[in-house]
């Protein structure tokens, strides 16, 4: 059943509007090009005010992530499918101030669920969301011969299926204010292939077409739609391939930046795709890899 936990929210603080240029190509000069958020009233990377989830935020990537967008001011519905473990999360990001934080369990592989949690979301926020961050997502290996129908299955069902049933929730009313933001958290094997991987590979790259078609649905609206593409990042989740000295020597060799990443260096970028610093970009697919994706 899903449900919601409420800590206490940041309020927000009026601006004025962006001062933009007129005509084709026109650009406004450059003492008047906005450096304050029309939403927050600080910088363009502030979202105080603003109301954001983070599926699948009790741990690792997004965890962080759900995290980075509290230090900016975001109010931030932790979620996850365990209550209990969301909320020990939203609680300790409302500690450390930002603009508050609520916990949400449901499942992002059934619509009905999700269409649920987010109505019980809403209705403890009091109003919509802001910004929809699709990061729940499984990983499966094994060779193609021997991959099962249940692993391909669930993957389909966590990786694209539950970015769908959420982007689908949430597109209607952002369209309807004409702002909103949704990035999807992709992977270097959108673009990239490893053995054994094949099936993860190939949700992570539907990913991409799907921000791209949501793009193109919604962009018109005021909408943006970005994904937001890890390398190889060192988590709880990655803890043994961390600890594997082979794999590890190889992340190194093939990263140009010689190393895994380290979590909270995901943190500007989503921020960035997330304020008013990335009013005109949409559609776009942002490598977060030390170089991976740049070299062969």
């Amino acid at each position: 059943m899903p449900s919601a936990s409420r800590t206490p929210a940041h309020d927000a603080v009026p601006a004025d509007g962006p001062v933009v240029g007129t005509g084709p190509g026109a650009t406004a000069p450059e003492a008047t090009v906005p450096l304050t958020s029309a939403h927050g009233g600080g910088s363009l990377f502030d979202l105080a005010g603003r109301t954001a989830l983070v599926t699948g935020s009790t741990r690792g990537i997004g965890r962080a992530l759900a995290a980075g967008l509290a230090r900016a001011g975001a109010r931030v519905v932790v979620h996850g499918r365990d209550l209990s473990a969301a909320e020990a999360v939203a609680g300790e990001l409302s500690t450390r101030g930002g603009g508050g934080a609520l916990a949400a369990a449901f499942d992002v592989t059934d619509a009905e669920s999700v269409d649920a949690g987010f109505t019980a979301v809403e209705a403890e926020l009091g109003g919509p969301l802001d910004i929809l961050v699709n990061n729940a997502g499984i990983q499966r290996r094994a060779p193609i011969a021997e991959f099962s129908e249940a692993d391909w299955d669930d993957l389909l069902a966590t990786n694209l299926s539950g970015p769908f049933h959420c982007a689908r929730r949430v597109a209607g009313g952002m369209a309807a204010r004409g702002s909103g933001k949704i990035v999807q958290i992709g992977s270097v094997q959108s673009s990239l292939a490893r053995p054994s991987i094949a099936p993860y590979g190939a949700t992570k790259g539907g990913v991409v077409m799907l921000t791209q078609g949501l793009a193109a649905d919604l962009s018109p609206r005021g909408v943006q739609i970005n994904t937001l593409a890890p390398g190889y990042f060192a988590t709880e989740l990655t803890q043994a391939l961390v600890d594997d000295e082979d794999f590890s020597a190889w992340v190194a060799g093939r990263t140009p930046a010689g190393r895994w990443g380290r979590v909270e260096e995901l943190v500007g970028p989503l921020v960035f795709l997330c304020s008013d610093a990335s009013a005109f970009v949409t559609g776009q697919t942002l490598y977060v890899d030390g170089g991976m994706t740049a070299v062969v």
